[in-house]
């Protein structure tokens, strides 16, 4: 796997703080560090198609943490549970390192209670977030082979809506998640919901360093 890459650009400087983040998170990092003008870090990242195979996250999770660990100050890792039941914050305890708070993405880009709110008002939500939007075919489409109608009919038929919690999100973005709802069968909601608190751990983490 390649090097860290400096969030400042300055490859030959080494930060003091390893963000190891899932690679859906990238960008809203990179984002967050340009508007705060944040203290260089280092961002390594966890390719995001581990999405589709959360068993895997805990043990990749592991692996990056010990092979960084005598090189910086502080490492945090940019992941929710993502699905591991638990398994991810095992590793977490034991290895000594927190996390971003909430079970997955969407709940601490919405906040942890706002996204409570939401599910208490439809159980049956699908969600999207810009990364999500972006990248909806090589993530979800194919690789679940969602164009044969019976396997999308059989993984949806619970679901009532779409909710595309959306970061930065353009027309085009929308537009596009708006047709990815209709080509699922569901209703479509958008709430922008910025990045949430993502911003808020991010910040506490690397202006403390």
């Amino acid at each position: 796997m390649p090097k860290p890459a400096n969030a400042a650009g300055d490859s030959n400087q080494q930060a003091r703080v390893l963000i190891l983040a899932c690679g859906a998170l990238a960008k809203e990092i990179l984002e967050l560090n340009q508007a705060n003008q944040w203290n260089a870090f280092d961002l390594h990242c966890i390719p995001a198609k581990y999405h589709n195979y959360p068993d895997k996250i805990p043990g990749l999770v592991r692996r990056e943490l010990r092979r960084f660990k005598d090189d910086y100050e502080k490492i945090f890792v940019a992941f929710g549970d993502c699905g591991t039941g638990g398994l991810l914050d095992v590793v977490l305890e034991e290895e000594g390192v927190e996390r971003l708070p909430g079970a997955h993405c969407y709940a601490f880009f919405a906040g942890l209670e706002q996204f409570d709110a939401l599910q208490e008002q439809e159980l049956g939500t699908f969600y999207l977030t810009d990364f999500f939007v972006r990248h909806f075919d090589s993530i979800l489409r194919k690789p679940f082979k969602l164009d044969n109608p019976q396997i999308k009919a059989m993984m949806f038929s619970n679901y009532k809506r779409v909710m595309y919690l959306g970061q930065n999100s353009t027309p085009e973005l929308q537009a596009r998640a708006k047709t990815q709802a209709e080509f699922l069968g569901l209703d479509y909601e958008f709430r922008h919901t910025g990045y949430g608190e993502l911003n808020t751990s991010l910040s506490q983490i690397v202006n403390l360093a």
